[in-house]
């Protein structure tokens, strides 16, 4: 899977053989918004009133296919909003992926092998709350450079396992 920050909440996602562009509407200034989207399988905005909703504690992933049953076709991601500012994306054969610009409670088992993208202000307080009851494969954060230096020391003794990793506008990182 590979994860690119644009700044703001916009993303780009490669995952489970498909391409997810997110808020490529809140792209910064200097974004050529053509190149953000070609290619993409999929361009969703995190109000989107065309997306799913669950809350953060009921979402489950969807069921793996049967070899016989896939055949050669991939499936779209499915795309879920789960709570204020917080899209969920799952992608075949893939760990979830939350990218999540505002506080969350209450996420479910699921987040324990999932991907979390912080994103915004107040990134070490969102990231504690998130590893005081979860322990998700990988905690990335998305922000100002202040944002993020003060998230790394205050969330640096608190993974017990998460990896931590900071994203910077424009870099795809795999994950």
């Amino acid at each position: 899977m590979k994860l690119t920050w644009f700044g703001n909440s916009c993303f780009r996602l490669h995952a489970g053989g498909r391409i997810v562009v997110v808020d490529a509407g809140r792209a910064p200034t200097g974004i050529d918004r053509t190149e953000l989207l070609g290619g993409a399988d999929q361009a969703v905005e995190t109000g989107g009133s065309d997306l799913r909703v669950a809350g953060p504690g009921e979402w489950k992933p969807r069921p793996a296919r049967r070899l016989l049953d896939a055949g050669e076709a991939v499936r779209m991601a499915d795309v879920w909003v789960v709570g204020l500012e917080a899209l969920l994306i799952d992608a075949e054969g893939e760990a979830p992926v939350l990218l999540a610009g505002a506080a969350l409670s209450g996420l479910g088992k699921w987040a324990d092998r999932a991907v979390i993208v912080l994103h915004g202000a107040d990134l070490a307080h969102r990231g504690t709350a998130i590893l005081e009851n979860r322990t998700p494969r990988l905690l990335a954060l998305a922000g100002s450079e202040s944002e993020i230096d003060a998230a790394f020391a205050v969330l640096r003794g608190q993974l017990d396992g998460t990896g931590l990793l900071a994203l910077e506008p424009g870099l795809a990182v795999e994950v």
